[in-house]
């Protein structure tokens, strides 16, 4: 093979948010988009049946009686609607609510319990049970505002801006059941559930400050690298609840260590597990800042998260690869369009500062050292586990080979060595396993496409 490499476009990167962290815990709760819309819509209400009110005061002061009249029955006519909408909905949220557990339980038990993240952050299911309870809302709102008096004289309120837009609310609640089931039918597709872990772990490494820091300020042309922070005049310590360390508040950690004039050295990865009274922090250059002052910045949870998880992509697409591989399940198709993504991130990653994250603020000074894993560990992690149960499907080691051939033309020299590492493995684990000549020649023959 010869010794060239490609030069890779960067990652595309974006600005990192004060109120990321608030926003990627909200999309991971189920809760938050449901009562938001049932809040909304009895809002709109409000402002609806007030509509409502004006548009009869102002008829009956012109004595117009005659169109409240027609409003009154024009409102009788809709209350049926209205009646019968309300039924529907509690069926329609009955049918949604079976197909997600449904989907759920097939993905977990088909690919990985780690995947029901991904219906829980649905955006499509969101919406569809927002819009579905929100509408059965205002149904029953719309249904307290008919007036009991037939009399367009003294009626106070007819509900016809109300019943227009419960219909809207019906005609949208379609729509999106609609999109709802396609949607859900694409995320029970492996081939979509892969491509979504893939897109997740290119908006983490999108996020990875070098070679710029956490304000968006261009770093110095050191590549990222971290300086010589001299020795740690203090600690601090994990004194929360134990959990999984699942992401940091780089925005206000930084605005931290600027104000009390130190640098802090993030002690754990995120996904590590923490359990009080260990170390989290470590301070250089001053004393620590006060607790109240680092309170929210850092979030610990039950399960790992993507937000700032450089290895959770790989870690998921890891578990699919070897569940196919299973005796049980024997899919090795899966297994292959799990490496071909572990193999477009590791190749996005190849020339990318690994190892340590270094956060500057405005004036270019560092103040807030995290730990990331290095590319010896990534690559570790997105073959070790599958080259260990591949040995016996040529289909896998052939597309195996075929990623580590690619990646060790595209990474630079200095990291080539665990690449060479897992394809001399591979290769014994193949010998060991193949009846035949013939058979190990056929399972050490790289192919892209695993078997044409």
């Amino acid at each position: 093979m010869s010794d060239w490499t490609v030069t890779q476009s960067p990652l595309p990167r974006r600005r990192p948010r004060a109120l990321s962290p608030l926003r990627e815990h909200l999309r991971d709760t189920f809760w938050f988009a449901p009562t938001a819309a049932m809040v909304g819509v009895f809002v709109v209400w409000l402002v609806a049946q007030e509509l409502d009110a004006a548009l009869v005061r102002s008829l009956q002061d012109d004595g117009d009686y005659g169109t409240v009249a027609e409003l009154l029955r024009f409102a009788d006519d809709a209350k049926t609607v209205v009646s019968a909408v309300g039924s529907a909905m509690m069926t329609f949220i009955g049918v949604v609510f079976s197909i997600s557990l449904v989907a759920v339980q097939m993905a977990s038990g088909q690919f990985t319990p780690r995947v029901v993240r991904l219906f829980v952050r649905s955006r499509i299911t969101k919406a569809t049970f927002a819009v579905f309870l929100a509408t059965f809302v205002l149904t029953l709102l719309v249904l307290t505002s008919y007036d009991s008096t037939p009399d367009p004289r003294v009626t106070t309120s007819v509900p016809l801006v109300q019943s227009v837009l419960t219909l809207v609310m019906v005609a949208l609640s379609l729509l999106l059941f609609v999109m709802y089931v396609n949607g859900t039918l694409r995320l029970m597709r492996v081939s979509h559930v892969i491509a979504r872990i893939a897109a997740e772990s290119f908006r983490v490494a999108a996020l990875m400050p070098a070679p710029a820091d956490a304000e968006g300020v261009p770093a110095p042309a050191d590549g990222g690298r971290v300086p010589d922070l001299g020795p740690v005049t203090a600690w601090v310590a994990h004194d929360a609840h134990a959990g999984v360390l699942r992401d940091v508040h780089i925005a206000r950690l930084v605005r931290v260590a600027r104000k009390h004039g130190v640098v802090l050295r993030l002690v754990p990865r995120i996904g590590d597990f923490l359990v009080p009274g260990t170390p989290v922090l470590a301070v250089h250059g001053g004393q620590a800042p006060p607790r109240r002052v680092l309170r929210y910045a850092l979030s610990v949870g039950v399960e790992r998260t993507f937000h700032q998880d450089l290895g959770l992509g790989l870690r998921q697409l890891s578990d699919i690869a070897l569940r196919a591989l299973s005796s049980a399940v024997n899919d090795p198709t899966t297994a292959v369009q799990a490496l071909d993504r572990i193999v477009q991130i590791l190749a996005a990653l190849s020339r990318r500062p690994l190892d340590a994250a270094v956060h500057r603020d405005r004036r270019g000074a560092v103040r807030l050292v995290q730990p990331v894993p290095g590319w010896t560990e990534l690559v570790d992690l997105g073959f070790a586990e599958v080259r260990a149960c591949a040995a016996g499907s040529a289909q896998v080691t052939r597309r195996m080979l075929a990623g580590l051939d690619d990646l060790l033309l595209l990474a630079p020299p200095g990291r080539r060595e665990p690449l060479r590492r897992h394809r001399e493995l591979l290769r014994q684990g193949v010998e060991r396993v193949a009846p035949t000549p013939a058979d190990r020649a056929f399972a050490l023959s790289p192919d892209r496409q695993g078997i044409g």
